[in-house]
């Protein structure tokens, strides 16, 4: 059936067609079906949408996006057709069946996925799948060269390649730009692209782009991998494994995760830029996204087993997770206490400690010895901080750049100790809760300053924390929010009195 095109600028993350009942029963399809549109540049299958009321007997409405892809314009005519559901919905229903996939039915969800083929609704399902039944290390090790050969690869000359990944679940983790100053002012070859917050308070490159630009090109990446030797780039800004993005979007509203599609969604990005060597830094604590070292062991075989498969040298390190890695929480002020560090500061040492051992790693398996004491006199020699300013200006950032130039919103409030005691817990997922009620990440100046941390005495009416926000409104939602919460948990020495009846 031949329709008139009408184009609107429709919002949706599945390419979608609206049409008039009428025209719809004469082609024999019915809501949610899929149709076939075809236009002067190409064709392509969308969900429908039957309504008289949006859309006229005769008109097919389309968004700018689908309208572009088939070079249509409004008023364009275009043949419109009944289309079969994909072939890669067999193969959802099969995984939800709890059976193994093929690299061939693999690579056929993801390509739908990319596409645009697929409804929301049967991605939440194939996302479901994965998280209920899960995928061997075969399956997960195809599900990452899918995903790879959806964008674009880097095309580095030079090598070896050497990557770090940390998976996340730690507020403060602020340590990636310590550790590639340190490896590429060893000589090592280091272009590290980092993610922005998706559920937590400050991803790397959150705060990272408060001092250089994070968005380059991939042949921007590899000019500055290949010069500098190292690199702290958004990879949201180029097109690696781009599927992966369009899946983030509908799995953070079911709030899951899926192992296989984690697992996958990291290697496909470290296969895109050709990593030969990569850590894998694992945080493990209560409140975050690996809970025990058993699940954080059972991730590490993992991580390895896959590395098996892909060809790349991995290694895993463990980390300490049960409360932040630093003092600092939001984008300014980890960016001023990671710089402060580099410049020679020597606190706060868990992220020294941190920056490292991991560090340490990464040059013992490109061969150093004792490569945690080398990463320390690097750090301490200054060369790690004359590494960070070049990378940096390669990212069109100053070279005269000092952690003073960032500052903290000029809105403050402190949250005080209740009692005297000594600091028993710190509750991870609510301080992120209030560090984003501040306005973290994208209010840069908003976030949360520690002052105290596990096992330390506080007295009552000591400062445990101040809260930094760019306007007033969020520092009172964050302050309420803080009083709520109670993030830090302080309790005293004597648990409780126990007296027989009568004694004294």
């Amino acid at each position: 059936m031949k329709l008139k095109c009408k184009i609107a600028d429709i919002l949706s993350p599945t390419p979608m067609g609206g049409m008039d009942p009428v025209d719809c029963a004469a082609i024999g399809i019915k809501e949610n079906d899929r149709i076939r549109i075809s236009g002067p540049k190409g064709d392509i299958s969308v969900v429908l949408i039957c309504s008289d009321q949006l859309v006229k007997k005769g008109t097919i409405l389309l968004s700018e996006k689908v309208a572009k892809r088939i070079g249509a314009t409004n008023g364009h005519m275009v043949e419109v057709t009944y289309s079969p559901s994909p072939e890669s919905v067999r193969a959802i229903r099969k995984k939800m069946d709890g059976e193994k996939l093929s690299a061939e039915e693999i690579e056929a969800v993801v390509d739908d996925i990319y596409a645009g083929s697929l409804s929301n609704i049967e991605v939440s399902a194939w996302l479901t799948s994965l998280y209920i039944n899960g995928m061997d290390i075969e399956e997960i090790a195809n599900f990452a060269k899918a995903m790879v050969d959806t964008g674009d690869k880097v095309p580095f000359e030079k090598g070896p390649i050497f990557d770090f990944h940390s998976v996340g679940g730690v507020p403060g983790n602020k340590i990636t730009p310590i550790v590639v100053s340190i490896c590429a002012a060893a000589g090592l070859m280091l272009p590290k692209t980092s993610s922005r917050a998706i559920s937590s308070a400050c991803g790397s490159s959150d705060f990272i782009e408060t001092f250089c630009n994070i968005e380059v090109t991939t042949d921007r990446l590899k000019e500055i991998g290949e010069t500098v030797g190292g690199a702290f780039v958004w990879g949201g800004s180029m097109n690696l494994a781009p599927v992966d993005d369009i899946v983030i979007k509908i799995e953070h509203p079911l709030g899951i995760n899926p192992r296989a599609q984690m697992l996958a969604s990291i290697l496909s990005k470290k296969l895109a830029i050709g990593a030969n060597y990569l850590l894998v830094d694992i945080p493990t604590g209560a409140g975050t996204k690996i809970p025990t070292i058993e699940v954080a062991k059972a991730y590490a075989r993992d991580f390895m087993d896959l590395g098996d498969k892909l060809g790349i040298h991995i290694e895993c390190a463990i980390t300490y997770a049960d409360q932040p890695v630093g003092s600092a929480i939001g984008p300014n002020l980890e960016a001023r206490e990671c710089i402060r560090i580099l410049e020679g500061e020597e606190h706060p040492a868990s992220v020294i400690e941190k920056a490292c051992e991991c560090a340490g790693i990464i040059l013992e398996m490109a061969g150093f010895n004792n490569g945690v004491a080398k990463a320390r006199e690097i750090l301490k020699s200054g060369k790690a901080h004359e590494k960070f300013i070049e990378i940096v200006v390669a990212q069109g950032g100053r070279a005269d750049l000092k952690s003073s130039d960032l500052e903290p919103g000029k809105y403050t409030a402190d949250v005080i100790a209740p009692k005297s005691g000594y600091i028993n817990s710190i509750r991870n997922k609510d301080l992120v809760s209030i560090a984003k009620a501040c306005g973290s990440p994208a209010d840069k100046g908003a976030g949360i300053l520690l002052f105290k941390k596990k096992g330390q005495r506080v007295e009552a009416g000591e400062v445990l924390f101040t809260l930094y926000a760019d306007n007033e409104a969020k520092l009172a939602r964050a302050k309420e929010l803080a009083e709520r919460y109670s993030p830090i948990v302080i309790e005293g020495m004597l648990i409780k009195r126990v007296t027989a009846v009568g004694r004294r």
